[in-house]
């Protein structure tokens, strides 16, 4: 369980430092017979730096929880 905590805090610090996400769907502009014209929409998935903040939280805490062998 520690090491299931470490990496959670790991991930919530990922969350934190990288908030957004650029994600890019190809859309169809022009299709004539054989002539198909193509372009690239980019999508950007945003989140609040709240959220890693929560989510180390939440790993610091299964790692303190977590039974000592």
């Amino acid at each position: 369980m520690k090491k299931a905590g470490i990496v959670i805090v790991i991930l919530g610090l990922i969350l934190t430092i990288f908030t957004a996400v650029t994600v890019f769907t190809r859309e169809k502009v022009v299709d004539i017979g054989d002539v198909k014209i193509t372009r690239n929409k980019p999508h950007r998935l945003n989140w609040s730096p709240l959220i890693g903040i929560a989510v180390m939280g939440i790993g610091g805490v299964v790692y303190v929880m977590a039974p000592k062998k």
